[in-house]
Formats: C-alpha cells, structure tokens, sequence
C-alpha cells in the first residue's frame, strides 16, 4: 500500500504541526508515508471565488505529483472535499467545452484516493484506539466540510473516546458553522466574526481545556477569536491529540 502525505497550504506553510503529528501517527501504526514535495495548493481559494479555469492547472499537477499512490491522507476535510466534490466536476466541465478529456480522466482517478485522516484510520486502517494518551478535557469542532461534504459522521468521536486520558465534553450547538467557510471570511467579515463568536462562547461554556478539530483553517479563525478575547482555551487539531503519547505528549509550545 503506497500512501502520501497531502499536507495543504494551510498546514504546510502556517500550522506544520498537524502535519508532522499525521506523520508520526500513520508511521507508529506501522504505514510508511511519502511526502512528495512538489505538492501545492489545491485550487479551493480559486474554485470558490469563480476562477475554475485557474483550478484546472492544479488538478493536473494534483494529478501527477501523486499518480501512483493508492491513497492520499490529509488532515483536513476541506481540502478532501474540494478533491473528492469538485474535481470531477472541473473535469467534466472541461470535457464537456470539448478541451480536457485527460483532465476529466486524471479527476476521476484522483478524487476517490483522497482521504481525510479519520476516514483513513478508521475506514481503511480498521483502527480506532491508535495509542493515543492525552489527559486533557477535550471539546470537538465538526467543521462543514467534513461534517456536510465528506458525511465523518461518528468517526473523529470514536477515536477521541478511545484516547486513554481524555475526557469528551459535548459541544453545544456543534453542527453550527464556525463562520470561517474560507474566502466567505474574508467577503463577509461581520458576519464570519459574529458566527466565531458564537462558537467559541459555546466552546467557552464546555469548561474543555481544548478546542479540536479536524480542519486548521476553522481553528485559526477560533484560535484567533479565543486569544483576542483572552479565553482559557487552546485549539488543537485532531491529529495532534491522536499522535500524543505518553512517551512524546502534546505541548502547548
């Protein structure tokens, strides 16, 4: 079984961590994982904002820096999401203006060999108690894209419930969008701010030592808001908590 990293921009170049801690994760539970360094965004930004003949010359270089993988993990549903929903539909698109049969062709290959972290883990790996120590209270964030999109349903909690140490607090109101939503921040910042805040005021109100989620570009939009606010909360991506150990625990720093 080939598997890659597909780290995204946002963990590559602002919050390496989740990244690194995906690594350490899949190697301790005996997969080998390449990073192919020429990797680059997506195309989500230029998807969502209209600009689908941009995006097409990134399916193509999606397409070839991990042809002959047979999965491709990242810790984050977004930018699966983006892979698995709209790929195939640039593809299409091309195909159909008569341009890009082999786009359409590289989509369709590409998009079903994405996976987000706990998909991977939990659908592929069989494996929901990964060894993970964390004694912390934890509070957990389904962002849209995974909860709506990707449908992870139950998959991020079962494997939190079996961290040893960690106590689950239900969140209220999870299933509300955090107001990130990508370039929807930045168009309609009142409106991303006041739904952030409502969020994290839900988040507050746990008594969690720790935010977590799946998605970085959701928890820096919260993180931002908790430490501006000066709210005793942390966030903390899901794939951190699952690679701590009592060997190597997670630290704040």
């Amino acid at each position: 079984m080939r598997v890659a990293l597909f780290a995204t921009c946002v963990n590559d170049a602002v919050l390496p961590r989740a990244a690194i801690a995906t690594v350490r994760l899949l190697e301790r539970l005996g997969v080998a994982v390449d990073f192919p360094e020429q990797q680059s965004c997506c195309g989500q930004p230029q998807y969502n904002t209209g600009y689908r003949r941009m995006t097409e010359a990134l399916v193509r270089r999606m397409a070839r820096v991990f042809e002959g993988y047979d999965y491709l993990v990242a810790p984050s549903g977004s930018c699966v999401a983006m892979v698995r929903e709209n790929y195939p539909r640039v593809g299409a698109k091309a195909r159909a203006e008569g341009r890009g049969e082999e786009l359409a062709v590289a989509a369709a290959s590409l998009a079903p060999r994405v996976l987000e972290l706990t998909e991977f883990l939990v659908d592929v790996l069989g494996a929901t108690d990964v060894g993970a120590y964390f004694p912390h209270s934890v509070t957990y964030h389904p962002s849209c894209h995974g909860l709506r999109v990707l449908g992870l349903g139950a998959r991020p909690l079962a494997l939190l419930r079996a961290v040893r140490g960690l106590e689950l607090v239900e969140l209220p109101g999870a299933e509300e969008c955090c107001g990130f939503g990508g370039t929807f921040a930045v168009k309609n910042p009142d409106v991303s701010a006041a739904m952030g805040a409502d969020k994290v005021a839900a988040a507050r109100s746990t008594g969690a030592e720790v935010l977590c989620g799946a998605d970085n570009s959701c928890l820096l939009h919260l993180d931002g808001m908790m430490r501006r606010e000066k709210v005793p909360l942390r966030a903390v991506h899901l794939a951190e908590i699952l690679a701590s150990t009592e060997a190597e625990p997670w630290s704040v720093a």
